[in-house]
């Protein structure tokens, strides 16, 4: 997925009911639940539109997430719908990176909650980070919803509803952020991120890492690390780094993060675009 799900929708009656193991069972079974064999060639991409869907219908993602789906769809089609070399090296360096904030927080809208809840909290635990919605169209029902649904999927501690802080800089509702969450961080994953949001981020001396296809948009540009890949490989890819890289020291950790090169990763992630086999 490519930029953000911008947009406002009413909340549906979510299909996350219960808590614990059981819902997060029921929650993922629906919304992976498709007329549509795993032998089929197209089967990772049908799922992936059917769980934005069910997002929608749910009140968690916006109807313009789906058109925010189907750009990054096509970005990740001319990528070959896989984790290029430079992406790899970008997602072990978010994990080291991650790995050695004081204040990790997760940043979480409606097509990242739909797309990978139970990785986003996984990953969460591994790196001892917070999780935070944040939203461009910002409603209190929206924002219980998809508060709900990450609870749903193991969460125990959602941040982002009491919004007691703001980004300097952002008039709209993306500024609005917990004073003990995003607006404290020093290090912030934002995955499908406004690029207007991942640059005031950035005048806030933050380290940003930013999960994005297009390697033309503001929001990698500005991060210090880019990750061009798909948001449902990059969050579990991130993850296995992070439990391989659990007992690295300190300088290891550093040498990592200090090793990779932003520019060339974006550089590398346009030349698979232009020049890839199809």
């Amino acid at each position: 997925m490519t930029g953000s799900e911008d947009g406002l929708e009413d909340k549906g009656e979510t299909e996350n009911e219960g808590d614990g193991a059981n819902g997060n069972e029921a929650s993922r079974s629906e919304a992976d639940r498709i007329d549509v064999p795993e032998s089929h060639p197209r089967y990772e991409s049908l799922l992936t539109r059917h769980r934005i869907e069910h997002g929608v219908e749910a009140g968690i993602t916006s109807k313009q997430g789906l058109i925010a789906q189907g750009r990054g769809e096509a970005f990740d089609y001319l990528l070959g719908e896989e984790t290029i070399p430079s992406a790899d090296a970008a997602e072990r360096a978010a994990a080291a990176q991650l790995l050695l904030a004081d204040h990790p927080v997760l940043s979480v809208n409606g097509n990242v909650a739909a797309l990978v809840p139970d990785e986003l909290v996984e990953l969460a635990a591994v790196v001892d980070a917070a999780l935070e919605v944040n939203l461009f169209n910002r409603t209190d029902e929206r924002m219980e919803a998809i508060a709900d649904h990450l609870r749903a999927h193991g969460a125990e501690d959602v941040k982002g509803l009491a919004a007691d802080a703001r980004i300097p800089g952002l008039e709209h509702e993306r500024g609005k952020v917990d004073a003990d969450g995003i607006y404290e961080a020093d290090v912030v994953l934002v995955p499908l991120e406004d690029g207007d949001r991942a640059a005031a981020l950035g005048e806030m001396d933050k380290v940003e890492i930013v999960i994005d296809l297009n390697p033309a948009s503001r929001s990698p540009r500005v991060a210090t690390i880019p990750i061009v890949d798909n948001v449902i490989r990059a969050v579990p890819t991130i993850t296995a780094h992070a439990r391989e890289l659990a007992d690295a020291d300190t300088d290891t950790l550093e040498r990592i993060v200090d090793e990779f090169d932003a520019d060339e990763a974006l550089a590398a992630a346009e030349e698979r675009i232009r020049n890839g086999e199809f």
